[in-house]
């Protein structure tokens, strides 16, 4: 439990750092979408990112829970969790699917929020580290 404890922290670390972004980020474009007359965008983009948000954390939490088991377990539960989190993300599609308040595209966009900022982020660092070595 006790080498846990770091891992854990590093990732709750991760996990407020790229899903605060997300959320601000999807907050206010939702905003303004709603707006500019675009309410089923707006709407859906929060929505999507509140769902990317929910499996984010699922995934971290689940981590300690794969680490120093047998590779039967860890293989049943990261298929389990896997599957789990897939439901998690079907519920926004099927939303926006059955009712019109939510744009189908908008909800996918906001799903894919949070990687798209871990993304850039390892961009950014990429970027800076070449540019550092450079000089």
């Amino acid at each position: 439990m006790i080498k846990q404890i770091p891992i854990m922290e590093g990732v709750r670390q991760t996990q407020k750092r790229y899903c605060s972004t997300a959320i601000t980020v999807a907050i206010f474009a939702g905003f303004l979408f709603i707006l500019a007359g675009q309410e089923p965008v707006g709407k859906g983009l929060i929505l999507g990112t509140v769902f990317s948000i929910v499996n984010f954390i699922l995934m971290g939490e689940t981590l300690p829970h794969r680490i120093g088991k047998s590779k039967g377990k860890t293989f049943l539960v990261a298929l389990g969790s896997i599957y789990f989190r897939y439901i998690i993300l079907a519920i926004p599609l099927i939303m926006a699917i059955k009712f019109e308040q939510f744009n189908l595209f908008a909800v996918i966009a906001g799903i894919f929020l949070v990687q798209f900022f871990i993304i850039v982020d390892h961009l950014f660092n990429y970027i800076s580290s070449t540019r550092r070595k450079q000089f």
